[in-house]
């Protein structure tokens, strides 16, 4: 049915039957020039319209004024983390197929945490890799290699379907602030750069170039980065106009030294090792991305022809702010704001180089972002902290411990949300594996705070409910990198402890306020309407690739998303 669909949506693009959208796009029979992927971290569906106040015409508004506008799109998935939706929006798979299931996984040969990207083989160019003195990004800070790739992403990606169908003119480039940001959706085919926090500039690996092109050292010599010495993060509109103006200073906001909970907040001077991390945690995180990759449009002659490039820009400030502040913050609301700000000079710079009636435009998310519990109890809703370590003072660790001869140790490893066991020490004892998996599972799903904590070998045999967490569990299950138990929090619990560093929100759970994402198609006959059924982000690269006429991802699960074609 699914290769009938293709077939028709592909004959529909062919013949030029797509309707005109509003704007500037146009009917058209021919292939677009730019497939424009759009990213921001940790957007939850809401906070668009909620901080929508003082919002321009150019940014959010235009794409909502001229798209396919999905109101009720989720990932499908459990594990709501950055690498895991970044690939699923890439490949259209589910984690199971496509093996990025966790920011980080336990590498049990090596004995040691395993980043999503991180390569050996294949050394940043020309650049250090993380400061481990400086780095706050604990999933990045617990990379065992400086060295980068997508070869750990099991199946094709969009702009690797891109690359094979249009040939060796189609230009392929994915721009983040995270490295997995851009990686991810640069697939195999393309080119990734990323900004690293320890050089202050974008860099990439050597599985993408043997040396930098001299654009990418232009950029970095006109200054923009260290034009921020000495400036402030300050509102970009007047306070009055802002929800959250009289609650600059919430007290469960993270309090970074030098950095302040408070505005304005102040970059300092250009040597201060925490100097680059603070722009990262503001606008200007967003403000370098965009800027990079209108000079990467520009030079590399980005949809100049007549044959489609592919461009991903990920965004990764929304994310980092949430974190730090939470997404019901002054600081959350004016970094929307100047997201559409630079939403807005993206788009206007694309329709001047390339045009937006040449340029199929998709915005989504990698994720939502759950509120901190002391705003959540501001408005009577319960939420609590969860510690793992509670395990070790409730009666489950002794009746581990009387029925298999060792309790809480036969937890080697948490990487929320999987539950590694020390299997040498079960085999040592000559335990049954999948028994001590299910007793372990069973002891924690009795601690306050866990909904379900299922084995991995309920997994491995299809053993498990069919409800819509059970299968979403189930899809992020990978035999060889997933744990030995998942674990889900209860809705509105939390780790707020990543790590070593306290943040005021976290993202990671099935629940709808980390599932719930934007998603807008916006170019040449699409139609600008309102959708309100649920579509599921793993829909995104089969409409894409089908809107082409090319091939599907490999691992593709989704389906079209017929309002595309109407």
């Amino acid at each position: 049915m699914l290769q009938q669909s293709v077939k028709f949506y592909s004959a529909l693009i062919a013949a030029g039957l797509a309707m005109p959208t509003a704007g500037t796009a146009q009917t058209t029979s021919s292939p677009p020039r730019l497939v424009l992927q759009i990213t921001v971290d940790q957007l939850r569906a809401d906070l668009i319209a909620r901080y929508s106040q003082g919002y321009g015409d150019g940014g959010f508004n235009y794409l909502l004024r001229n798209g396919a506008v999905y109101q009720n799109a989720h990932h499908r998935h459990a594990n709501t983390e950055t690498i895991v939706g970044h690939t699923t929006l890439a490949t259209g798979a589910d984690p199971a197929i496509h093996g990025m299931v966790a920011n980080l996984w336990y590498d049990r040969k090596a004995g040691r945490q395993y980043y999503n990207v991180q390569d050996e083989e294949f050394p940043l160019l020309g650049a250090h890799g993380v400061d481990q003195d400086d780095e706050i990004d604990p999933t990045q800070r617990a990379a065992t290699t400086d060295g980068r790739s997508p070869r750990a992403i099991l199946t094709t990606t969009v702009s690797d379907e891109i690359a094979d169908f249009f040939g060796p003119d189609a230009k392929v480039f994915g721009v983040s602030v995270k490295d997995r940001g851009a990686i991810s959706m640069a697939g195999h085919a393309g080119t990734a750069y990323w900004f690293s926090k320890s050089e202050g500039r974008f860099v990439t690996s050597t599985y993408y170039r043997d040396a930098y092109p001299d654009w990418v050292g232009a950029w970095q010599d006109k200054g923009l980065v260290e034009s921020y010495a000495g400036t402030q993060w300050t509102l970009s509109q007047p306070a009055e106009t802002y929800r959250f103006a009289e609650l600059d200073d919430q007290p469960w906001e993270t309090d970074l030294p030098g950095w302040g909970t408070v505005f304005p907040h102040e970059y300092g001077p250009a040597d201060n090792p925490y100097f680059t991390t603070f722009l990262t945690l503001s606008p200007a995180g967003d403000a370098l991305t965009v800027d990079f990759a209108k000079t990467l449009i520009d030079v590399e002659q980005v949809g100049a022809d007549e044959v489609t490039d592919y461009l991903s820009i990920s965004l990764s400030s929304t994310d980092y702010v949430g974190h730090i502040f939470g997404p019901s913050s002054l600081e959350s609301e004016d970094n929307l704001k100047q997201l559409d700000g630079q939403l807005a000079d993206l788009l206007s710079y694309v329709d001047a180089r390339v045009g937006l009636r040449n340029t199929l435009v998709i915005l989504s998310a990698d994720h939502g972002g759950a509120e901190n519990p002391g705003y959540l109890e501001t408005l009577g809703i319960e939420a609590q902290m969860f510690s793992f370590d509670s395990l070790d003072t409730t009666p489950g660790a002794q009746r581990l411990k009387d029925a298999f001869g060792v309790g809480r140790e036969l937890i080697q490893n948490f990487s929320a949300p999987y539950v590694y066991l020390d299997q040498t020490l079960i085999a040592e004892r000559g335990l049954d594996a999948d028994e001590v998996e299910r007793a372990v599972a069973q002891e924690l799903q009795q601690l306050p705070g866990i909904a379900f904590a299922v084995s991995s070998s309920a997994l491995r045999r299809g053993q498990v409910a069919d409800t819509s967490i059970s299968q979403s569990v189930l899809r992020n299950f990978h035999p060889d990198r997933s744990g030995d138990i998942y674990v889900v929090f209860e809705p509105h619990w939390f780790i707020g402890d990543l790590d070593g560093l306290s943040v005021a929100a976290a993202h990671g759970s099935p629940w709808s306020y980390d599932s719930h994402v934007p998603l807008i198609f916006a170019g040449p006959g699409i139609k600008a309407k309102t959708v309100v059924r649920r579509v599921e982000t793993v829909d995104i690269a089969p409409t894409i690739t089908t809107y082409l006429g090319t091939k599907l991802p490999s691992g593709v699960s989704g389906v079209p998303l017929v309002e595309v074609f109407e």
